[in-house]
């Protein structure tokens, strides 16, 4: 009995020379570290535009690649090709949102924001746009930070802002622990509805010199930087690029309208003033002044 016990508690090996070993005892296992915890949002956004954009959009552009360090940018696309090409680019970059600039005429600059590549997808109209090259204001923050979204409260009020609200969430929001971004929060990329528009404002968050320790929202101040930007939704489709209309603004009015009635204002004072003219002569036809006796006395 005591032999068999002793050979459960230590197994024999027999060696190469015949002797007879204990045989090792099993490795014990390691524990494992703390690794750090992985990049799991994997949200990317596609940034490009089409031909024939102006330095301005062009501009705008280039400042939100600055603010979003989880895009991509490709190529100008062909005003003549097809929308729905965007989502087989985005699908070789990998990315989930697209943002398209498309420019007309040259004057005119929409904004299309996609999730790619079922949808849904929104068209804007941009307006007072303004880049950080030409505001030059005082606020300076951190390149690639992750910015904190604010959010009007007007946004939770329709259903047509509460989806414009999470599309837009998914666009500048930069995934947590991405690698292009910098684990701090020292900007706030602020959007406010007012007029049926949305206004997007970008501002750095300036804490008061010389504090140390936990710090308050008193003590902590908003100094803008830009870009500057303001978007009016024009249409909400089910599909991306295209497909059923969730939604239409019906007080936007097409920027072509506006310069033809301006056009045609602008002709009517012309028309204005061509009758009155007539009128002179005809006045002065009708009412001829009576000779002067003695007008020719000093010739």
């Amino acid at each position: 009995m005591g032999k068999r016990k002793a050979a459960k508690e230590a197994p024999e090996v027999e060696q190469a020379d015949g002797e007879i070993a204990e045989a090792a005892a099993p490795p014990t296992k390691v524990a494992k570290t703390d690794a750090p915890p992985s990049w799991k949002n994997k949200e990317k956004v596609l940034l490009l535009s089409s031909r024939g954009i102006t330095h301005r959009y062009r501009h705008l552009m280039l400042d939100l690649i600055q603010l979003l360090p989880h895009c991509k940018k490709d190529v100008k696309l062909d005003t003549k090709t097809d929308r729905a090409v965007i989502n087989e680019v985005a699908d070789m970059k990998g990315c989930s949102s697209v943002v398209f600039f498309e420019a007309r005429k040259k004057k005119d600059l929409y904004v299309w924001m996609s999730k790619s590549p079922d949808g849904p997808s929104v068209k804007f109209l941009a307006a007072n746009v303004h880049t950080l090259a030409e505001l030059k204001l005082g606020g300076n923050h951190l390149k690639g930070s992750r910015p904190v979204l604010s959010f009007h409260a007007a946004f939770d009020e329709q259903p047509h802002l509460q989806l414009l609200k999470e599309m837009l969430t998914h666009a500048f929001a930069t995934p947590k622990r991405h690698p292009k971004s910098k684990p701090f929060l020292d900007h706030v990329i602020n959007f406010s509805v007012a007029e049926g528009r949305i206004w997007l404002r970008n501002y750095q968050v300036v804490v008061t010199p010389g504090k140390k320790g936990k710090v308050t929202t008193e003590e902590m101040s908003l100094v803008e930087v830009g870009p500057r930007v303001c978007l009016q939704p024009i249409k909400i489709f089910a599909g991306s690029f295209g497909g059923p209309v969730l939604y239409e603004n019906p007080g936007y009015v097409s920027p072509n309208k506006i310069r033809a009635a301006i056009k045609k204002q602008s002709s009517g004072k012309y028309t204005a003033k061509v009758k009155a003219r007539g009128r002179r002569r005809e006045h002065v036809a009708a009412h001829p002044i009576p000779k002067d006796e003695l007008g020719d006395v000093f010739k």
